[in-house]
């Protein structure tokens, strides 16, 4: 039995949300209003006494798996590791395609993210590169090739 119906979103916490939702943005999501969460219903979800966070909602054009980030006012975020190669344990990288790689890795280097690797090519299918965006967060960029 699945009790999996659809895969909705995936989150990550910022430092600095204004600035990670910019750089999503930038890229082409689409972000929702900014709001905050406090209350019985976080403190419970997430285990912890009086918190609050700031949260805003990304979504490709078209719709589909949206991006959660958030920001906690309270109690004030813990730092995590900005420069995590890819075999660090957790997260590694939230993944896109794009219609110009080199447009999307120009345009980000643009703004001070800059490639982990290089761009790879796989089997003739796939162009891919890591950048490094806002706060460490490995972004993924892909555009189908051939066939």
């Amino acid at each position: 039995m699945s009790f999996v119906k659809h895969f909705d979103h995936v989150g990550i916490t910022v430092a600095d949300l204004d600035a990670a939702t910019a750089f999503f943005v930038s890229l082409g999501m689409e972000a929702d209003q900014k709001m905050t969460v406090e209350g019985e219903f976080l403190d419970t979800v997430i285990g912890m006494t009086d918190a609050r966070t700031e949260i805003v909602m990304l979504r490709p054009p078209g719709g589909g798996t949206t991006l959660e980030l958030s920001s906690f006012t309270r109690p004030d975020h813990l730092p995590g590791s900005p420069a995590a190669p890819a075999n660090e344990l957790g997260l590694r990288n939230i993944a896109f395609e794009v219609t110009d790689l080199q447009a999307a890795v120009d345009h980000a280097a643009a703004a001070g993210h800059g490639l982990v690797g290089a761009i790879g090519e796989y089997e003739g299918s796939w162009r891919m590169a890591y950048v490094r965006g806002p706060e460490g967060i490995i972004v993924s960029l892909a555009e189908r090739i051939g066939n």
